[in-house]
């Protein structure tokens, strides 16, 4: 069943500890079949240098596992909140990625302080609040999940524009259209945030880019008047 997502799965799995975005087995990467309504993802907690493409699990968007001989990953609820909350998307990415992290834990989103953030997420990455006693005692995972879409729509984010959110004290979660870009979106966050980091140790009164030059670079390669690259 869905043998060729579950090999681009494991494909896009096996990419993480190539860019350096897990350590051990912190992160999962999950895609999704909208035909089916199924989505494949990580086996919980098996390392990635024995994982195999038949080692990973189908599951539905209601998290009932479909088939596989492992158990799901343990974030498997978040992944199901988000694939019913952002229809456009095709694959989800979770990583504990060092440089992103240490914002999340910190609290803070991460302000667009240059072309390089710009040009692939719209305006500041959000880190969303805790999660209250009740939300983690109570399907910890799911309302994760369910916290991640509600602040979306409380800041009117457009989910494609800013494909990655923060949570706070905790980790990232990243999407795109297919499980690549979603890979793609988590080595970007990665990144921004290790520049914004070292940023506001060189100038800690630095402030973000002007927003037309936001606008210029993501604009540039988005939208119907993009023209970065080839045609």
């Amino acid at each position: 069943m869905l043998e060729e997502l579950k090999k681009a799965v494991y494909e896009a799995n096996m990419l993480l500890p190539k860019y350096n975005l897990v350590t051990f087995t912190w992160g999962n990467v999950s895609g999704i079949d909208w035909n089916s309504g199924l989505f494949v993802i990580k086996p919980s907690g098996i390392e990635y240098e024995k994982l195999t493409p038949e080692d990973m699990v189908v599951v539905d968007l209601e998290g009932n596992k479909i088939e596989g001989k492992y158990k799901p990953s343990s974030d498997t609820p978040t992944h199901v909140v988000l694939y019913n909350s952002f229809p456009q998307i095709g694959g989800v990415v979770h990583t504990h990625s060092s440089w992103a992290t240490s914002w999340a834990q910190a609290g803070r989103d991460i302000p667009c302080y240059g072309t390089t953030h710009a040009d692939y997420i719209y305006g500041e990455i959000p880190c969303v609040r805790n999660l209250t006693k009740a939300e983690i005692e109570d399907n910890y995972e799911r309302n994760t999940g369910i916290l991640i879409a509600d602040e979306f729509k409380l800041r009117k984010k457009d989910y494609i524009a800013v494909p990655t959110v923060l949570c706070k004290n905790h980790g990232v979660f990243s999407w795109g259209k297919d499980v690549f870009e979603a890979v793609h979106n988590a080595v970007v966050t990665e990144e921004v945030a290790k520049m914004a980091g070292r940023c506001e140790m060189i100038n800690a009164r630095v402030q973000p880019a002007p927003q037309e030059l936001q606008d210029k670079h993501y604009y540039r390669k988005h939208g119907a008047n993009a023209y970065y690259g080839q045609d």
